[in-house]
C-alpha cells in the first residue's frame, strides 16, 4: 500500500476512499464521511504505475481489469477524485509543460492528421451511438432549462437556443462546421427554411446525415460533405459550429477564425459552441488524448479571444453553460449502463470499460473540475445583432 499512500493521502480529504491492494490489505483515505468508494488493485505493478503516471494508469488499469470498483461504480470513483482535485487537478509544473511546446506539437492538426483523429472517436457504428444519445443523435452539451428535463428535451432546447442566436431567415445560406449526423442542420432547415451545408471529416456521419435528410424529405434544403473547414469556399449568411472547435488545436485557431471571417457575409452571424476551461490554458488528460480524443483540446477564453480579434471579428455575445454538460454526460452514462450488454456484444468488455471510464469522468470534470461550455456569437459588423439578448426570449 506504500506507493498508493503517497498519492491518495494528500489527494482525498473529502469523502472516503478505501483501497484494497494486491496483497489483500485495505487502507482508508479521507475524512470517513460519504461519499464512500472502494477500489481494488489486482497487481502490484499497477499501484506503482498509478503513482508514477496517474492520469494514464488509472484509466488503463480500469480498462484492463487491474483496477476494479468494489463499492460504487467507476463514475462514483471518478466523482470522488474530481471532487477532491477540483480545478487543482494538475500540478503547476504539469500545466506549464502541457501548455507549452509539447502541447502545441500534439495539437498540430493538419488535414490528414485531423481526419485520422476524427475517425478514432466518430466512426463507431451508428447503432452504438443510438444506444446512449438522444433520438436526434446530438453528441454535444444539451441545454437544461430545469434539471428535470429529459435528455431529448434538453437537446431540443439546445437546438432552439442555437437557432435563436443565429437569427435565421428563409433563404439564408448556413454553414454547419462539424455537422455530425446532421441533427442541427435539419433543425435549422425545419424552423427557418434556410439552406444548410454541413461538413465533417467523419465519413459515416456524413453518409448517415444524407440518408436522414432524404428520409425526412428535406434533401433539397440540406447538403452534407466530407470536407475540411480549411478547404471551404463561398459565402454564408450564418455559420455555426457545435462541438467541433475542441478538435481544431490551438496552433490553428487563427486560421479557423480567419476562415470564418472569409466565409461570412458582411452582415452575417456566426456561433461557436465549445467545451472550455475556466482556469486558464492547460493540457489534455493523457488517457483521453490517447484513447478518446487524439489531438483534442478544450481551450481557455484567453486562448480563443486573441485569435478572434486577429481575424477582425466582433464578439457580440458570450454565454457560459455551467454544469449543463455534467447533466448531459450523466444521462449518457446511465443510458450506456442500461445498454451495456448490447454494447459489449457489439465490441468487447475492454471497450465498455474504456467508454464508461470516459463518460463517468466527464460528469465529474464538469461538476467539479472547472470545465464549462462557451457559446461565442461572432460577427463582422458590431451591429449585426440586437444590443440586448431580449430577442432570444420573446414569445
Amino acid at each position: 500500500m506504500f506507493p498508493l499512500s503517497l498519492l491518495f493521502r494528500r489527494l482525498i480529504t473529502t469523502g472516503t476512499l478505501t483501497i484494497e491492494d494486491a496483497a489483500g490489505r485495505t487502507t482508508d483515505f479521507g475524512d470517513g464521511n460519504a461519499p464512500h468508494v472502494t477500489i481494488k488493485i489486482h497487481r502490484r505493478w499497477t499501484a506503482w504505475r498509478i503513482v508514477l503516471r496517474p492520469a494514464m494508469a488509472v484509466g488503463e488499469g480500469y480498462m484492463d481489469g487491474d483496477l476494479t470498483v468494489e463499492e460504487g461504480d467507476i463514475k462514483d470513483f471518478l466523482d470522488l477524485i474530481a471532487l477532491n482535485a477540483g480545478r487543482a487537478a494538475e500540478t503547476p509544473k504539469r500545466r506549464v509543460w502541457d501548455s507549452g511546446v509539447w502541447q502545441r506539437v500534439r495539437h498540430f492538426n493538419f488535414r490528414r492528421r485531423a481526419k485520422r483523429n476524427v475517425a478514432t472517436h466518430y466512426e463507431f457504428t451508428t447503432e452504438f451511438y443510438d444506444l446512449f444519445l438522444d433520438r436526434n443523435r446530438q453528441y454535444s452539451c444539451a441545454y437544461f432549462r430545469t434539471p428535470e428535463d429529459s435528455l431529448d428535451r434538453a437537446q431540443r432546447n439546445k437546438l432552439d437556443h442555437v437557432a435563436g442566436k443565429l437569427r435565421l431567415q428563409p433563404g439564408h445560406k448556413v454553414l454547419d462546421i462539424g455537422c455530425g449526423w446532421g441533427g442541427l442542420a435539419r433543425h435549422i432547415n425545419a424552423v427557418s427554411g434556410a439552406h444548410v451545408t454541413g461538413i465533417s471529416l467523419a465519413e459515416q456521419q456524413v453518409a448517415a446525415a444524407r440518408e436522414l435528410a432524404k428520409a425526412g424529405g428535406r434533401s433539397g434544403g440540406l447538403e452534407f460533405r466530407v470536407e475540411d473547414y480549411r478547404d471551404m469556399a463561398g459565402t454564408f449568411d450564418r455559420i455555426v459550429s457545435v462541438g467541433m472547435f475542441e478538435h481544431v488545436g490551438p496552433p490553428f485557431y487563427p486560421i479557423y477564425f480567419q476562415k470564418i471571417r472569409e466565409l461570412l457575409m458582411e452582415d452575417g452571424i456566426a456561433l461557436v459552441h465549445t467545451i472550455g476551461r475556466t482556469d486558464g490554458p492547460g493540457g489534455t488528460n493523457a488517457w483521453t488524448a490517447k484513447y478518446i480524443f487524439p489531438g483534442g483540446y478544450s481551450p481557455a477564453l484567453s486562448e480563443i479571444i486573441p485569435a478572434v480579434e486577429q481575424a477582425g471579428l466582433f464578439v457580440t455575445d458570450i454565454e457560459v453553460l455551467r454544469t449543463h454538460y455534467a447533466l448531459t454526460a450523466g444521462h449518457w452514462y446511465r443510458r450506456f449502463q442500461g445498454h451495456r450488454k448490447h454494447i459489449k456484444a457489439l465490441y468487447d468488455e475492454r471497450f465498455c470499460r474504456m467508454f464508461e471510464f470516459f463518460l463517468g469522468g466527464c460528469v465529474g470534470a464538469f461538476e467539479y473540475g472547472g470545465l464549462v461550455v462557451y457559446q461565442l456569437q461572432l460577427a463582422r459588423k458590431i451591429d449585426a445583432v440586437p444590443v440586448t439578448r431580449d430577442y432570444l426570449y420573446r414569445g
